[in-house]
Formats: C-alpha cells, structure tokens, sequence
C-alpha cells in the first residue's frame, strides 16, 4: 500500500494544483491567523473549489472555537478536519466530520493511550513538539513512535526531500505531512522541493 502524501500550509491555488499534479493526495489548509500559512476563508474556498475530484481538503485548527470551525465548514468544501491544539476527544467528534488528530511528540508520551482517547480520530499525526505548536521544521525521534498504534499513523515535523525516505523506510507511516520542508521560505511553496519530496516518497513506499 503507497504511503500517501500531504502537502500543508498552502495559501494560493497555483501551489495547490502544482501538488496535485506532481502526486499529492491532499492539501492542507491552516485556520490559524497567527500562522504565516494562514489562509483565509475565501482563499482557502476558491483553493478546495479548483482542485480535481479524489483529492483531500483538510482544513487545520488548532484551540479553535466551535463556531469557528463551523463556520469554515460553511464556506469551505472540506473533507477533513485537523486538530493541532489541546481539542477534546468530545469536541472533536461533534462536528460529524472524519479527523486527525495532532500529538507533538517529545520523550515520555504514550502515543498509543493517545491514540485510545480519539477512539473516533482517522488518524494521528505526530508531529514535533515545540512551544508555537507546529512548523518547527525540526525532526523528533522517530525510535519513540511504537509499532502498535491503533490508528493509521501520519508522521510529520522536520520532513523535506532530502529525509522523507528514510522517515517512510523507518517509520513505515500510513501518510507523510510537509509544510516548511518544501518552502523556499515562510510560507512561500517551493514547486521544485514539492516535486522532490514526492519522488522521495514514491520511490520508497
């Protein structure tokens, strides 16, 4: 089984349909305003509108309000949900949406009991700890995640062209998730590195 692809953080539809045409199997939209990647309702509306049928439009928040997330489900046709903060299993499930959901990793996490509280989750996605929640660029240890996760795994943090196939050799992950590591620069997406990063994984999972 292919390890799937998704590309985080895009903000125009240039970005999104390059993805897409290189091999992408999903997008990611950031609903958080103080995150360069931040895209707006209406962006992030005609980005989901433009992109080709079986292409999956996930839609991140992070500590967001209900009506928050509500609201960008009115306006947004997305296809999952991505929760990045400290979001309850309850509130998770309230929205009758299929989600994610984020565990930055960091020593003497119980990735599995994680796991276990978000019985209803898609997946987790393990991404690095760091104190701005998220696009650190940076790489966690990999030893720690455990075999027996009971959810399909999503690995991210520090990920890029140059170590995304060993990530998807040593960590054989059900989805590999990019953001900063195919950027030229905060934000700004890089066609060549998304390009690279999609080989990389193609050629080993």
């Amino acid at each position: 089984m292919h390890t799937r692809i998704k590309i985080c953080g895009i903000k125009h539809r240039d970005d999104a349909l390059k993805a897409v045409e290189f091999g992408a199997d999903a997008i990611g939209l950031i609903f958080v305003e103080k995150s360069p990647r931040y895209a707006s309702l209406t962006d992030a509306r005609v980005i989901a509108e433009s992109l080709p049928p079986f292409v999956t439009v996930v839609g991140l928040f992070m500590d967001a309000s209900a009506e928050t997330v509500r609201e960008a489900l009115k306006v947004v046709p997305l296809n999952l949900l991505q929760f990045h903060g400290e979001e309850s299993p309850e509130f998770c499930d309230q929205f009758d949406m299929p989600y994610i959901k984020v565990l930055r990793m960091r020593e003497n996490v119980n990735v599995v009991a994680f796991a276990q509280e978000y019985p209803n989750a898609a997946g987790i996605l393990l991404d690095t700890y760091s104190k701005a929640g998220g696009g650190s660029g940076q790489t966690f240890d990999w030893s720690l995640i455990p075999e027996d996760i009971p959810l399909p795994l999503i690995l991210a943090g520090g990920l890029n062209p140059d170590n995304v196939a060993s990530a998807v050799e040593t960590v054989k992950p059900y989805a590999v998730d990019v953001s900063s590591g195919v950027e030229s620069e905060p934000a700004v997406k890089d066609h060549k590195k998304i390009e690279q990063f999609i080989k990389e994984v193609q050629r080993v999972g």
